[in-house]
């Protein structure tokens, strides 16, 4: 992990730790589990690594391409981008996920670690304002509060502040 990843983890955990956080899950990219360590541990806790957290899967493309990629899976979702993963499936593992975890920690906070795209498109599953242009504008890391009434989504609030 970089030294910037580093100190981001760490204000992460400065951010949340205050937090009744119940549980950490993660995906299982070195990323992502670098980043919930350092809160998992002030809060006691083991992050569970959840495979389908995992980002989703695109070509390998220049970087100078990635955007225009991306653009392109927004704009036909079930397509999948030059034998990349779709949007939908893609969207219906990440929200899958966000299910199973909402009913087994009823009233309580939990963390999810992932990745922007797949982020953007759990959230877009559960609104459609959230669609290309919010994952233009998140940052790496953020973070966002889902609250949810059952299995309706009530509020999406960015915690994250990178200053």
């Amino acid at each position: 992990m970089s030294s910037d990843g580093i100190k981001a983890a760490h204000v992460v955990a400065e951010r949340l730790s205050a937090r009744p956080i119940a549980a950490v899950y993660t995906s299982p990219s070195r990323r992502s589990v670098e980043t919930v360590e350092p809160l998992a541990r002030c809060l006691g806790l083991r992050p569970e690594v959840v495979p389908d957290l995992r980002e989703r899967e695109l070509p390998a493309v220049p970087s100078e391409e990635f955007e225009a990629l991306l653009r392109e899976a927004w704009s036909a979702p079930d397509h999948s981008p030059r034998g990349g993963e779709s949007n939908v499936r893609a969207q219906i593992r990440g929200l899958a996920v966000v299910r199973t975890v909402a009913e087994r920690h009823v009233g309580s906070q939990v963390v999810l670690a992932t990745h922007g795209n797949l982020l953007a498109l759990v959230l877009n599953a559960l609104d459609r304002k959230f669609a290309y242009e919010f994952w233009r504008r998140l940052s790496f890391p953020d973070i966002y509060q889902l609250t949810f009434a059952g299995a309706e989504l009530r509020r999406v609030e960015r915690v994250w502040d990178a200053a």
